[in-house]
């Protein structure tokens, strides 16, 4: 029962250091039970949903230590489950991944259906196309999904549509699968090749993680490795679009300014300076925001992820901008919060256009997922006044010290109690 209040209309100035990739992690920490052995991952964001990947890791029998904020010790040389407690997998999408990796291990594996953010259905027929074309077979029942094989043989997958969940699921069945498994029509996003590495690093056999096509050829066992995980692309565009949002200066460090490619070329293309260095950005704006066409796709197109921060920044702009949503159904549920701070947007299916207003106003939001969530904040920090932001766990999801990073930006921003509405009433 906690909430964000902001007091915005000042610019964000300083510097930024950017945690570990949110979307690589939940994937790297399931690929540790193929080393059946000590991983050391480091880089870690210290965010919920590694939490939670954690927690599962401990109740299927892992033996993990802390060694810092950012670093843990995890040892999956003796699982004796493989089983994914249901209240725990409903609490984020990527358990998912635990499937491909357990049945890889063990030939068998229970998980709840994804939770998450609820951005519209979240198929996983292409995760069930993988295990099956490799020898498994799944059942879905009461919510749950099972997969289980006697053993797992390479075979030619052709996803039928783009996806980074089960291309990651791919490789986590694969790589322990008799013979050679082609995957066609992956996804190439960075933490798709974050995760090839860190199999490689354990003794796997990936090649060609972020293009097209992934081949990987099966190992007997798997070990061990130190790995630390790559900057969180979604993360330092977040921070990005804040210093641009809010007439700022911001030197965002620990970055892959390749990854932000996306990202810094709408910027430039709206008037913002962005300025790369070897592993950090400069972003700056003096002018106005102009008006721009996006459509979110698959890397490396315009990151979805990014699309709900955009169409804030664009909110303001002199001019009308047009966003195309082609990934999410549901990616335009923070439109309404944002009207509420007097933005004029019309939403037609998956295109929203945005007609530019002089300034937004503070008033009471909420964080319906992540990346919206994110997006009000960045909203409140553009707003003359104080607003309040409700449903802040979304946004803990996915960004770590979020308080704290924007305190060092020079923002007015604290969490607080929130009271509990049957009490609100009654004052």
């Amino acid at each position: 029962m906690e909430k964000f209040v902001i007091t915005g209309g000042k610019p964000l100035h300083g510097e930024v250091t950017i945690s570990g990739a949110k979307n690589a992690a939940v994937g790297i920490l399931p690929a540790t039970i193929l080393a059946a052995d000590v991983c050391v991952i480091e880089n870690l964001p210290d965010i919920s949903d590694v939490a939670v990947s954690l927690k599962i890791l401990s109740t299927l029998g892992a033996s993990i230590k802390m060694l810092n904020r950012n670093t843990y010790e995890i040892d999956t040389t003796h699982l004796n489950c493989t089983n994914v407690p249901d209240d725990l997998s409903r609490q984020m999408r990527a358990s998912y991944y635990f499937l491909g990796a357990l049945l890889s291990r063990f030939g068998k594996a229970q998980v709840a259906m994804p939770g998450g953010c609820n951005l519209g259905p979240r198929p996983i027929d292409q995760h069930l196309k993988v295990f099956s074309a490799l020898g498994a077979e799944d059942s879905v029942d009461y919510g749950m999904i099972t997969v289980r094989a006697k053993e797992l043989n390479g075979a030619h997958i052709f996803f039928d549509k783009v996806s980074v969940g089960a291309t990651m699921n791919g490789m986590l069945s694969a790589v322990m699968a008799q013979g050679r498994t082609i995957l066609e029509n992956c996804a190439k996003e960075p933490h798709v090749v974050d995760l090839a590495n860190f199999l490689n690093m354990c003794g796997a056999d990936v090649r060609g993680a972020g293009t097209d096509v992934i081949k990987v050829r099966g190992v007997e066992k798997m070990h061990g490795c130190t790995y630390s995980i790559i900057p969180d692309q979604i993360e330092a565009g977040s921070y990005m679009v804040a210093a641009a949002a809010t007439g700022g200066d911001v030197l965002i460090k620990n970055v892959t300014p390749k990854h932000l490619e996306p990202i810094t070329a709408k910027l430039r293309r709206a008037g913002v300076d962005v300025e790369e260095f070897d592993d950090s950005v400069r972003v700056s704006r003096k002018g106005d925001i102009l008006p721009l066409k996006i459509n979110t796709m698959p890397h490396p197109g315009f990151p979805t992820d990014m699309q709900p921060l955009m169409g804030v920044l664009l909110s303001v702009a002199k001019g009308t901008s047009t966003i195309t949503e082609s990934v999410w159904d549901n990616r335009f549920r923070y439109v309404d919060e944002l009207r509420k701070m007097g933005a004029v947007v019309q939403v037609d299916g998956q295109v929203a256009v945005f007609e530019g207003v002089d300034k937004l106003n503070p008033a009471p939001l909420r964080a319906s997922d992540l990346r919206a969530g994110a997006a009000m904040v960045v909203a409140a920090l553009m707003a003359d006044g104080t607003s309040e932001i409700e449903e802040i766990g979304h946004i803990e999801r996915g960004y770590e010290n979020i308080v704290e990073k924007l305190r060092g930006l020079g923002a007015e921003i604290s969490k607080v109690e929130r009271m509990p509405a049957a009490l609100e009433s009654a004052m």
